[in-house]
């Protein structure tokens, strides 16, 4: 197998009515995946890789196979998370600057998530060292040309303290996808995503995400911000009403009303009074 310059495999930005997800990841992408690891790992056993990763991948959903992948890559990078890590990012395509440049071949970096979510905790795997400052430099890496808003998660529940300041220190990171994780990764209820129950009995650790980002120039964190108050909304309708009322109060620009009426659609679209009435005022 040729060592080619780290590369993405082509997808469309829609996938098919009637195509399964799953296609995305097949034998394509990991081959694509193997040659970029080689590009940059020459010690990389690429055809083993391929063939353990492609054994009984055919019967698996995407999350599945990505999983699945993820062990595979477990198995024959080097056999401490720190070397291994860094070799996955080294292996990346340029970060993104643009909102959704990718499409759906960001998923190619499903894998990827995995890997750091399922062995980014374990200090057996990295020689008894804490992997923690490696493993969140690899997300932020990640986030940018994917997303990390699955992989952080186990961060969150397992190590919620430490996690939660680094992503405090995210808040004012110059590219969109990074401000964007921090709202997003934190979401208790999470579509795809491990529930963060922690926060779904009480949402405040998170609040001063919101508020922090609220106003963020960029849309794709501003929407961000709107589904996390809206998770909130279903679980402590008090705190998300109460919170986009004081937002309303303070005078809200366009780009904010807008927010706080996606907060509150799901309410909205049930009658529930007090979410029809925040919506008013954030039309005037």
């Amino acid at each position: 197998m040729q060592p080619l310059a780290p590369a993405v495999p082509t997808a469309p930005n829609a996938i098919q009515k009637g195509t399964p997800l799953k296609v995305l990841l097949n034998r394509e992408s990991i081959e694509c995946l193997a040659r970029n690891i080689l590009y940059v790992h020459k010690a990389f056993p690429a055809e083993a890789f391929c063939q353990h990763a492609l054994a009984n991948l055919e019967p698996l959903e995407l999350m599945q196979r990505a999983q699945h992948i993820a062990k595979s890559l477990h198995q024959f990078l080097p056999a401490n998370y720190t070397q291994a890590v860094s070799i996955l990012v080294d292996s990346f395509t340029p970060a993104e600057t643009e909102v959704g440049s990718l499409g759906l071949a960001g998923f190619f970096y499903l894998p990827h998530s995995f890997f750091i979510a399922d062995y980014g905790l374990d200090q057996s795997y990295n020689n008894g060292e804490d992997p923690f400052d490696v493993s969140m430099q690899a997300l932020r890496e990640l986030t940018m040309r994917f997303t990390a808003e699955f992989a952080i998660r186990p961060f969150l529940i397992y190590q919620q303290e430490r996690t939660l300041a680094q992503v405090n220190k995210w808040l004012s990171d110059p590219n969109p996808h990074v401000r964007r994780l921090c709202s997003e990764g934190t979401r208790p209820k999470l579509p795809w995503g491990k529930r963060i129950q922690s926060f779904i009995a009480n949402p405040e650790p998170a609040l001063p995400i919101l508020e922090f980002l609220k106003n963020d120039e960029s849309l794709y964190v501003r929407r961000s911000v709107a589904n996390h108050l809206g998770d909130i909304a279903k679980d402590h309708p008090e705190i998300a009403f109460s919170t986009c009322e004081r937002w309303l109060q303070e005078g809200a620009s366009k780009e904010l009303k807008w927010v706080v009426r996606h907060a509150v659609r799901y309410h909205a679209k049930k009658g529930h009074a007090r979410a029809l009435e925040i919506r008013v005022k954030a039309k005037s």
